[in-house]
């Protein structure tokens, strides 16, 4: 499996066509707008409560509830960075490329011999597919975590049937 950590270029075009691409991000359930909506209920319930607790004589009280929400609003922001993370898996009839970029723009690449790969699954009888690897000379390289079991088992078809047009080799096509 060769590595090539370097930033400094951006990564070859490819000169064949791609026999399946795929990008895989992680998945977010609430949307900026849905984040906007919680946010402003959720200051609003603590801007109430503690007024209510300012009026009591509690006034401690009231910046703790305005701290809530910015931790919360924190702990938000830094679960929207993470998901800037992504995997790229393209499949030509030459070369597996997969890429791996971080959440702070870090990118991991490898190229493999189709010819050579294998899938390999983890999979529990209940759970469906736990995870999923690229097998290369004895070497596993861990793809798709961010999915779910039902995601992993369509990517894995997908990719499987990919992996085998490119063993076959290009096809060529002729006109009459």
């Amino acid at each position: 499996m060769n590595t090539d950590n370097s930033l400094d270029r951006p990564p070859e075009p490819a000169h064949e066509p791609a026999i399946f691409s795929a990008i895989i991000t992680p998945h977010r359930s609430l949307s900026p707008s849905g984040f906007l909506i919680f946010m402003l209920v959720l200051g609003s319930a603590s801007f109430a409560s503690g007024i209510m607790f300012l009026i009591a004589g509690a006034w401690p009280v009231f910046g703790f509830f305005g701290l809530d929400v910015l931790l919360v609003y924190w702990a938000f922001r830094a679960n929207y960075r993470s998901a800037r993370a992504y995997e790229q898996v393209i499949v030509t009839a030459s070369e597996l490329t997969v890429r791996k970029v971080s959440h702070h723009g870090r990118m991991r690449q490898w190229r493999l011999n189709p010819v050579w790969v294998r899938l390999d699954r983890d999979q529990h009888e209940e759970f469906g597919i736990e995870r999923l690897f690229l097998v290369s000379h004895g070497r596993k390289l861990p793809i798709a975590g961010f999915l779910g079991a039902k995601e992993k088992e369509s990517f894995a078809l997908a990719l499987a049937g990919a992996l085998a047009q490119a063993r076959r080799g290009p096809t060529r096509t002729v006109f009459k």
